[in-house]
């Protein structure tokens, strides 16, 4: 947020205080400026500006006379353009090379005193101000003060009526320059939701652990700019797009067998969701974090998580998906009648879906992911002959689909092969799944298949040498799988 016009002159005063307190105690210029940026959170050129008690317009001056009386340098300044670069990176403004070592020379600090991380990470490598910075050798003791008239400004003087008028008008012009700046555009916002979509859809077909980097680098992209300056608008757009970014880290968090990280996203998602004030957003953050509770055992969470999210009448498929989690979590504890209600939502659901999914891809609902989750539900409440034909005639579907979603029907066609009688139809059903990538081997998946091995191993109707078959091949399989991976090297997503 930015300063109110009421309480800039307060602020003055304040600081005018703090300096006069600081020079009565032996505290150097430097410490000044420190301090400034501590109590006021002034960037590091308007901080040391502060130390000294000049206006923007003062300091401009006295930059001006300054780079009269150096023949290599040509600086015209006024305080509205100084104030814009001591705003730099939020303003769009950045300070030459030049003008930085002038300001050096002005307050009797080095060049890198007057720019902070912000600063420098907006530098690209070989900016000659970054070149500039890193020359900088800090000073060892505390630099001299500048000569007479700089450090002659009083340091808690009561403005008379003029001054005062004129403090006003100094003070209105800071903060419009503050107000009129961002460090983000529309098309930069545009372009950030663009490559958010892009993570959500090449995650259902593409390595997770590669797609995850790049989400996290992505996020860390956002939350960098939310921690600049940008119009109201703009940061709840951001908001909107960080919500979105952590709400993928969570469920890949999760695929990958880390709930407890995932849930730490989870939270994060939420407070960005209510920070861009977004109810489909809310619903999606929900839709997360009840699949978290539900593959961490936490069923009626999930099922909580999942009405809480319907409640909101998000727009998209977000109401699909949220009817058919509640089906799963409500399958999973044995509620038939209340699992079989819950896919009756989700069917009603997708016929009356309003508007397009903001991010789509894994943020998505459609027909083959709703099937999914209402022949699981089916199996586990005692139908496998519902849950053997929609699946079938799911997985006939020559459409590409999501790996995961894939792999998890096709385990439900074996199960409800197997509970039918039919173990050779069983095993045919599960060749796709056995033959995934290691790195397509996610935490869920390997859950299901470990539920259908010891389903196999207490089948009347599979020998002991098919349940000792499968059991050999799932143990085999998880060995090679993401989550294990994961397991045995823990910094591998770069956290």
């Amino acid at each position: 947020m930015g300063p109110s016009p009421g309480s800039m002159a307060g602020a003055k005063h304040a600081r005018d205080r703090l300096r006069q307190q600081m020079t009565d105690h032996g505290c150097t210029r430097r410490d000044i400026a420190a301090e400034m940026r501590v109590r006021f959170g002034a960037r590091p050129r308007e901080a040391w500006r502060h130390a000294y008690g000049l206006t923007l317009q003062q300091a401009a001056d006295r930059l001006n006379d300054l780079a009269a009386s150096r023949p290599e340098s040509a600086v015209a300044a006024d305080a509205s353009l100084l104030g814009k670069w001591e705003k730099w990176p939020a303003s769009r403004r950045k300070p030459a090379p030049g003008l930085v070592s002038l300001l050096a020379e002005l307050y009797g600090c080095t060049a890198g005193d007057l720019l902070d991380i912000a600063d420098r990470q907006a530098l690209p490598d070989g900016d000659p101000l970054l070149l500039l910075s890193a020359a900088a050798a800090p000073a060892s003791t505390a630099p001299p003060d500048p000569v007479e008239p700089y450090a002659s400004v009083p340091a808690a003087a009561d403005p008379g009526p003029a001054e005062l008028v004129e403090l006003a008008s100094e003070e209105a012009v800071a903060w419009a320059q503050w107000a009129e700046s961002s460090n983000v555009g529309e098309i930069a916002l545009e372009q950030l939701l663009a490559d958010t979509q892009t993570l959500a859809a090449r995650y259902l077909c593409e390595k997770p652990a590669a797609v995850f980097r790049e989400t996290r680098a992505l996020r860390n992209r956002v939350f960098a700019l939310l921690e600049g300056h940008q119009h109201p608008r703009q940061s709840a757009d951001l908001y909107l797009v960080a919500g979105y970014l952590c709400g993928l880290l969570a469920w890949m968090s999760c695929d990958l067998g880390q709930p407890r990280r995932a849930d730490t996203q989870g939270r994060t998602a939420w407070l960005c969701a209510e920070l861009a004030g977004h109810d489909t957003l809310r619903a999606w953050v929900l839709s997360t974090r009840s699949k978290v509770a539900f593959w961490d055992g936490r069923l009626k969470e999930a099922v909580t998580l999942a009405r809480r999210g319907a409640e909101l009448s998000p727009h998209g498929t977000a109401g699909v998906l949220l009817a058919c989690q509640e089906a799963d979590a409500w399958s999973r504890l044995g509620a038939a009648e209340e699992a079989r209600a819950a896919l009756g939502r989700a069917a009603q659901a997708q016929e009356s879906v309003r508007g397009r999914d903001d991010v789509d891809g894994l943020f998505s609902c459609g027909d083959f992911r709703r099937v999914n989750y209402a022949a699981a539900a089916h199996l586990r409440t005692g139908a496998p002959e519902a849950a053997l034909r929609e699946g079938t005639g799911a997985l006939s579907d020559p459409a590409p689909h999501a790996y995961g979603t894939a792999a998890q029907l096709h385990i439900t066609v074996a199960a409800a092969h197997l509970a039918l009688g039919e173990p050779e139809g069983a095993a045919e059903a599960l060749g796709p799944v056995l033959a995934l990538p290691s790195e397509q081997r996610l935490a869920p998946i390997a859950t299901r298949l470990h539920d259908l091995a010891a389903d196999v191993a207490r089948s009347p109707v599979a020998s002991g040498r098919t349940a000792s078959t499968l059991q050999s091949a799932v143990e085999a399989w998880y060995l090679d799988s993401a989550p294990r991976r994961l397991a045995l090297s823990p910094g591998s997503l770069g956290d």
